[in-house]
């Protein structure tokens, strides 16, 4: 059982197109703590795509690691959005998720 949200899976679900997303000149990526299951993953998916300027959202569970898409938000609105899904933002400030060396 979910641990975090006690919805009963039993599967960790991942994101495989994490990180082709990762790479997207539009992205940036933060970390939240507390997500164990794919519940816990279309909670965080789900409030983080209605902040306002948000295109994508790519979760990878076993990491934490979620990559949202789009431009005009800041990481206090996913900050607060993450929040109301029940979870933690871990890292405050967004990593740049353009590929090394891009210009």
């Amino acid at each position: 059982m979910c641990t975090a949200c006690s919805c009963g899976t039993a599967d960790a679900v991942t994101a495989p197109q994490a990180e082709a997303v990762a790479r997207a000149a539009d992205a940036n990526v933060y970390t939240v703590g507390g997500m164990t299951c794919g519940h816990c993953v279309s909670s965080v998916s789900a409030e983080i795509g209605k902040v306002g300027g948000v295109t994508g959202v790519s979760v990878d569970l076993p990491t934490g690691v979620v990559t949202v898409r789009g431009t005009g938000f800041s990481t206090e609105e996913i900050r607060q959005a993450v929040d109301r899904a029940g979870y933690v933002l871990a890292d405050a400030s967004p990593t740049d998720a353009s590929p090394a060396g891009a210009s």
